[in-house]
């Protein structure tokens, strides 16, 4: 009859202390059994209760890991065992430290292939983020290099490790459960004769640390409220006129606290009616003399309704006389920020006459950080890249199509920038017909806000998206921690994977 199993992770207590010795001796066996005595346990017991942690099958002790809290800098990347336990009197344990130490880690020979010590480190984890600690660094024994040390370097040892082409049972656990190799340390630990006093030093970094004191209010937001404003072309009898209905949207969307409120391209389009006699070009110079009053409103908006605007993007008459394609991020403290459309259609330049912008970079905003591209910009991935090597977390893409064709092709683009480079992208274009508005006379629009591709996600990778070419809002929350989860412990690593050693991705120019 098969017998019940009880395993537990628990912080270690003294009592325990005669499975612990008895589980060191046996794993420590080729080293000589070497193992802490009892006033030591009880002095790391006494410092850092916490960070004793230890296994337990059937209510007996078979497994532990053992740690400090130091300040890395401390003690340098090239130190040694002795150097950072403070001769093994634990002397070296700050409480107000930056890095979690593992100074120990074993399981008992007769109950290894349980994934015992994935538990130890998992609590690892689970700690050094919970006492938001920078890092957990550990020196790493090389229990198998004394059989290859005649044929490899340790540097060489530990390469083939990585490409498991040797297994190694500290290092190659120790890789597989996300740490990664800083350097290789000499005379690390006196007596180890199976490493040759070689050892790693490894790291494994906490993505949810924050710098300093936890922010009582202004703290950076994780979950971020979309609001995108599916806009329906249609005549207006003025400029008041289209800033009323500008306002009636912001309103709606701050309604329901939405930390970004995301306007299509070229949604002022419609004021173009006016100047229609003077042709395509000039019509579209026109309604640019009418984008500082509004974005002087949308800054005002901005501000009163408490919502951070991407405004979509305006017609702009530059200094030299040349028509650009500008979005604006009007932050809620009254800040601006400005984005020039980089790639121009053919349309643009033929009906138009416009030019591209010249500036590649991200804005910082109290709800992550975003990169605005415009419609035909989303089409090309470079800059998507640039953006996401910047920390970039959402990207808003304001756009306007005018036939399904060129609809899937920014949706198609948009879902893939998505996967490309672990962050959200959410789209906003306008619906309806303009017939007295030359090149702009039909729209086809359907909103949408995309994820990345992994089990955090939805499967499709749509998070939300409005009905196609109907006026209205759509509204969506977006979980910024879980693109952090993503790009340390994702199926893939669309971003760390790149192979830089093969090829790059650099800004030539970064003019405003």
């Amino acid at each position: 009859m098969q017998q019940d199993m009880n395993v537990e992770v628990r912080y270690l207590k003294l009592e325990d202390y005669p499975d612990l010795k008895a589980a060191m001796i046996a794993s420590y066996s080729g080293i000589g059994g070497q193992h802490w005595e009892e006033n030591s346990i009880k002095k790391l017991l006494q410092i850092f209760p916490e960070g004793q942690i230890g296994v337990y099958v059937n209510h007996t002790l078979v497994g532990a890991a053992l740690s400090l809290i130091v300040n890395i800098d401390d003690f340098g990347l090239d130190h040694t065992y002795e150097e950072v336990t403070g001769n093994y009197t634990f002397s070296t344990h700050n409480k107000k430290g930056d890095t979690l130490y593992g100074i120990d880690v074993f399981i008992h020979p007769e109950h290894r292939g349980m994934r015992l010590a994935r538990r130890l480190y998992d609590a690892r984890k689970e700690l050094c983020e919970n006492l938001n600690l920078e890092s957990i660094i550990a020196g790493g024994r090389l229990p198998n290099y004394s059989k290859y040390a005649k044929e490899l370097t340790p540097k060489e040892y530990i390469n083939k490790v990585k490409h498991k082409e040797i297994y190694d049972p500290t290092l190659t656990f120790q890789m597989s459960n996300d740490f990664h190799v800083i350097k290789v340390l000499q005379n690390y630990l006196k007596g180890d004769t199976e490493s040759l006093e070689y050892a790693t030093l490894i790291e494994w970094n906490n993505i949810y640390y924050t710098e300093g004191k936890k922010q009582l209010i202004n703290a950076p937001k994780e979950v971020v409220r979309l609001g995108l404003v599916q806009w329906q072309m249609r005549l207006f009898k003025s400029v008041d006129s289209l800033i009323e209905q500008i306002e009636y949207f912001v309103d709606a969307v701050a309604d329901y606290q939405s930390d970004f409120a995301l306007f299509p391209e070229l949604f002022n389009a419609p004021l173009m009616a006016e100047f229609n006699h003077l042709g395509p070009a000039e019509a579209m110079r026109q309604i640019a003399q009418y984008t500082p009053r509004i974005l002087n409103k949308f800054q005002e908006f901005a501000v009163s309704y408490n919502v951070n605007i991407i405004t979509g993007s305006m017609p702009f008459i530059e200094p030299n006389g040349s028509m650009t394609n500008v979005a604006h991020l009007c932050h809620r403290n009254g800040s601006i920020d400005e984005y020039k459309k980089i790639h121009i259609t053919p349309s643009e330049t033929s009906a138009w006459g416009m030019v591209g912008g010249n500036k590649v970079q991200v804005f910082d905003t109290d709800s992550g950080r975003i990169g605005i591209l415009i419609c035909y910009d989303v089409e090309f991935p470079e800059i998507a890249r640039l953006y996401a090597d910047q920390g970039m977390d959402i990207l808003f893409v304001p756009f306007l199509t005018d036939t399904q064709n060129g609809y899937m092709r920014v949706r198609s683009c948009s879902m893939a920038r998505a996967i490309e480079n672990e962050c959200y992208v959410a789209i906003a274009g306008s619906v309806g017909n303009l017939p007295k508005v030359n090149n702009m006379d039909i729209q086809y629009a359907q909103s949408a806000v995309f994820t990345p591709s992994d089990f955090a996600f939805p499967t499709n990778q749509i998070k939300a998206e409005a009905t196609p070419n109907t006026e209205m809002t759509l509204i969506a929350d977006v979980d910024l921690s879980l693109l952090k989860e993503l790009h340390e412990h994702g199926s893939v690593h669309t971003l760390k994977d790149r192979r830089h050693d093969l090829y790059s991705l650099k800004i030539k120019n970064n003019i405003s």
